[in-house]
């Protein structure tokens, strides 16, 4: 009966880490770790583009204009002879400064308003959620466009625009997050042992919605760049000759798409499979990082399954 006792009673080994994170994504989710990967050549990319770029993204050969893909030019060049492939790389850079500042400025401005609205409660949280509501009320595009042609394009007053209005919309996931919390037990114990406001908030509340905070940002990546896109699309992004994957789009890719079909199709195809790679990274995250998601038997199932049927096994040995 011993040998009984001891598979009983033994706890199942738990590893954590980002070991153990990658090593689940690989095995649950083959989508996420394509897009994974998408997005660390999305990275290296943009950090390296002045390594890997062929050439300079601003140097013009009219000589050399609207050439077609080439050994010379892989992607061909545009109507003042740029080379396409040069200034596609850099424009991921572009992408990944606005992607990841706004995504980051996103966390902060919901993480604040979500959190004081959901743990103070009351007449402060009716307010500010009423102003959310208004936010929400109106399309993204709408208000970006409108403050962006006031406050003027650049890089810095996207990020700062994209990240506010964007921080704005996430702080009601945030709050949700703070509302399933506030009223379990550890809180209560919290507050009887004399713990203030703050200390309660950076010990128990932060700590906990910590992985929501996470999910915010991965799946905000992929929606700032299309934004990103769409706005210097429209004239309202960043400037020429900066390079920009929605630039490059609207300005050569429109006036020469049937001359030179390439100038359209592969800076859409960048933003499209980088889009792509970072929704299914960001989906995977949050399906390895929420409980909810994580099925009937939990994470650590397949050794709860494994040590029943080690138990099963004593127990025949045993009879």
């Amino acid at each position: 009966m011993t040998v009984v006792a001891d598979a009983i009673v033994r706890p199942v080994s738990r590893r954590f880490g980002l070991r153990d994170f990658l090593s689940r994504m690989v095995r649950e989710k083959p989508l996420g770790t394509v897009g994974g990967i998408i997005v660390l050549l999305f990275l290296l990319a943009a950090v390296f583009a002045n390594v890997i770029a062929p050439y300079p993204p601003n140097i013009s050969n009219v000589a050399n204009k609207l050439a077609a893909p080439s050994a010379q030019h892989i992607l061909g060049t545009d109507n003042l002879g740029r080379d396409q492939l040069s200034r596609i790389i850099y424009g991921a850079r572009v992408s990944l400064y606005i992607g990841l500042g706004a995504s980051l400025l996103n966390v902060i401005v919901a993480g604040i308003i979500g959190l004081l609205s959901g743990f103070i409660g009351s007449v402060f949280d009716l307010v500010v959620q009423r102003f959310v509501d208004i936010a929400l009320s109106i399309p993204a595009l709408v208000i970006l466009i409108t403050v962006v042609s006031v406050v003027g394009a650049g890089v810095m007053q996207i990020v700062i625009v994209m990240g506010v209005i964007g921080g704005i919309q996430w702080a009601r996931v945030v709050r949700s997050a703070v509302l399933a919390i506030r009223n379990n037990v550890y809180m209560d114990a919290a507050k009887a042992a004399g713990g203030g406001i703050w200390h309660i908030i950076r010990r128990h509340v932060l700590s906990n919605i910590m992985p929501v905070m996470i999910i915010v940002f991965s799946v905000s990546i992929a929606g700032n760049i299309l934004a990103e896109a769409g706005l210097s699309f429209l004239g309202l992004g960043i400037a020429p000759p900066t390079a920009s994957w929605g630039g490059m789009l609207s300005q050569n890719g429109r006036t020469y798409m049937y001359q030179a079909p390439w100038l359209a199709i592969y800076p859409g195809v960048a933003l499209t499979v980088v889009v792509w790679g970072v929704n299914m990274w960001g989906d995977a995250i949050r399906d390895l990082l929420d409980p909810r998601l994580r099925g009937g038997v939990g994470r650590y199932g397949v050794a709860v399954k494994k040590i029943e049927g080690r138990k099963k096994k004593n127990t025949k040995e045993v009879a």
